[in-house]
């Protein structure tokens, strides 16, 4: 593609079409559907539609050959497919709220402003609402969970429209490598991976259907185990070779980056200059380097300092994923942490963060093990604890804080902060939302000892929640104008074969608990700031194209929610639960939830990033 001349190329490759279909003598009166068609291709943010129409010229005369007015010209009478009136527009950009009402064609928002006396087939008064653009999940875990069960309910009820996922694993590229640690799982579910590229999975996903848009970065871990497996060594040339080249693949497939979870293994044993070579492959192709970082405890500074370092060295943008400070012997440290990322964005490196507005965080009760006793894969981590010398030895280390790796298990104050939420074995669902200290009390053992055996009797497969963070530390990041809203959490529903009682509030909550809690209740921003940091940000650190904004022209991911009753409604005891204030939820243009319940449609999009366009162009 032409980079000096891309609005010029568009409108090349519109009117080639246009006059094959009109021939030269209708050049003067288009069809509606060319008309519709244009303001499709148009709807872009370098054609600036609110403030004057597109005049079309002939390049051997100079003649106006069509003008296209601007879409605020509406006539009395038009005819949408929907129209929200009165409701209190906020955009996502910042902007103060106007009053007004938004009607919607096809999947595209047709016009904004004062549309008395047009029609629609569905009229929604939303007075005394807000509407505003579909929140984004900057980090979701429904990749698979989308082919179980993907009803979607845990984040339409919440305004979701758009996940982004990919956290250091990924869904592609899957080998027999990647295949084997998820066996345990797919059985479970009877799920079978029948791809091996991310275009493979994205045609599945498209074949099947989503609620919800999605986009995905590759996993550094993921090419890693694809390679080379659940192995603590650095990769021979040959096979680090074999990763850039699954990477290059990736990206141009449509994947937005790469991601590192650099505290769980795999992804743990990769030194910094092998992530670098890998991000310089997604460099090449407009990608970003999203990271769960290598400590968000003792050693955060260093940490991000790695982050940074890669982002620089490898040229590409960087994405913190669910900034926090773990560890009550460090709480007060976010003001450091904030002071180390705006340091380097004021240097000039483009560097941004996203937050779950929780304190606890969720994960394996596995992933409490040091690193080493995953090395091997699974089978070996089980094995490892039933050796009575190596349960003595990963003890001892489990009893203090360590600069290679980062103890949750010790940052959570041992085993009365560390919540078991979601167990596999039917035998073990009695504790359920009890915490280690609770379940080792009730068998009379040691908190490490039921620990231990808990992972074994679960095969590895049981979440916890984990009691890191402090309160005012998460208040403080999430005010930095540079941190957007994750969930960290897949999607799921109220039962079905992904119901789980006792998950993370996070799944369920945590976009109505940030604006209802911290917006609306603890003044922490405006409520069109907050909003800016659901939609319009994250849509611009991912380059979602048309997407984020409620602007004529683009994407109808629409969201319409009560300001004074949004609050998340899940607790850590029973945070399976419904939030409340989400009213209406349309996805591209359809309507996905109402009142409490879903319609039954499937209009989600797979969203690719900027190397898919650029195909076999680029290559490592």
């Amino acid at each position: 593609m032409d980079k000096k001349h891309p609005v010029r190329l568009v409108l090349r490759g519109l009117f080639a079409s246009a006059i094959a279909c009109w021939g030269n003598a209708a050049l003067a009166q288009p069809s509606a559907a060319l008309e519709q068609r244009i303001r499709m291709n148009t709807g872009r943010p370098e054609f600036d539609q609110s403030r004057s129409g597109i005049k079309f010229i002939a390049a051997d005369s100079g003649s106006v050959i069509y003008e296209l007015n601007s879409p605020q010209k509406i006539a009395s009478g038009d005819e949408y497919d929907v129209i929200l009136k009165n409701g209190s527009i906020i955009d996502g950009s910042g902007n103060p709220w106007v009053s007004g009402d938004i009607a919607i064609r096809g999947d595209r928002i047709a016009a904004i402003g004062k549309l008395d006396g047009a029609q629609a087939k569905l009229v929604i008064d939303a007075k005394g609402l807000v509407i505003s653009p579909g929140f984004i999940d900057m980090l979701g875990q429904s990749e698979l969970s989308l082919l179980i069960d993907n009803r979607s309910l845990s984040k339409l009820a919440q305004g979701i429209t758009t996940e982004i996922t990919g956290e250091g694993g990924s869904i592609a590229p899957q080998t027999d490598l990647t295949l084997a640690p998820l066996q345990p799982a797919l059985s479970e579910y009877k799920l079978k991976i029948d791809w091996t590229t991310l275009d493979g999975y994205f045609k599945r996903l498209e074949k099947q259907g989503t609620p919800l848009n999605i986009g995905t970065y590759v996993g550094a871990g993921q090419v890693r185990e694809a390679v080379i497996g659940d192995m603590d060594r650095e990769p021979t040339p040959v096979e680090l070779e074999k990763m850039k080249g699954l990477v290059a693949q990736a990206m141009e497939e449509g994947a937005f980056g790469i991601s590192t979870a650099l505290i769980y293994p795999p992804g743990h044993y990769a030194k910094t200059e092998e992530l670098i070579e890998l991000a310089k492959v997604a460099s090449k192709y407009g990608g970003i380097y999203g990271s769960h970082m290598r400590s968000e405890g003792q050693t955060e500074p260093q940490a991000v300092e790695e982050a940074l370092r890669i982002g620089r060295e490898a040229k590409l943008p960087v994405e913190i994923f669910h900034l926090k400070v773990s560890g009550k012997t460090r709480w007060g440290n976010m003001p450091k942490i904030v002071g180390q990322i705006q340091a380097a964005r004021d240097a000039g490196q483009d560097v941004t963060a996203d937050m779950y507005p929780y304190v606890a965080g969720g994960t394996a009760l596995a992933s409490s093990l040091p690193p080493w006793v995953a090395n091997g894969g699974m089978e070996k981590l089980l094995q490892r604890l039933h050796d009575p010398a190596t349960r003595e030895k990963i003890k001892d280390e489990m009893g203090s804080d360590h600069p290679n790796w980062e103890n949750i298990y010790f940052d959570s104050g041992g085993g009365s902060g560390v919540l078991v939420s979601g167990v596999v074995n039917p035998e073990l669902k009695k504790f359920d939302g009890k915490t280690v200290a609770q379940i080792a009390e009730a068998q009379n053992r040691s908190q490490l000892d039921a620990l231990f055996d808990f992972v074994i009797a679960d095969k590895g497969q049981t979440g916890a929640l984990y009691f890191l963070a402090n309160e005012n530390d998460l208040v403080y990041g999430l005010k930095q104008p540079w941190t957007s809203l994750c969930l960290d959490a897949g999607e799921m529903s109220l039962d079905g074969p992904l119901y789980e009682r006792h998950s993370h509030p996070r799944a369920f909550g945590a976009m109505p608990r940030f604006l209802g809690h911290y917006v609306r209740d603890q003044h922490l921003l405006p409520l069109e700031q907050g909003i800016r940091k659901m939609t319009s940000l994250p849509a611009q650190r991912e380059r979602l194209l048309e997407r984020g904004l409620l602007k004529e022209g683009f994407f109808a991911d629409i969201t319409i929610f009560d300001a004074a009753t949004i609050e998340d409604v899940g607790t850590y005891a029973e945070p399976s639960q419904l939030s409340k204030g989400v009213k209406y939820v349309f996805v591209n243009g359809q309507l996905e939830f109402e009142d409490g319940k879903l319609t039954g449609r499937t209009a989600g999009r797979v969203l690719r990033g900027p190397g898919w366009q650029q195909g076999d162009s680029v290559h490592p």
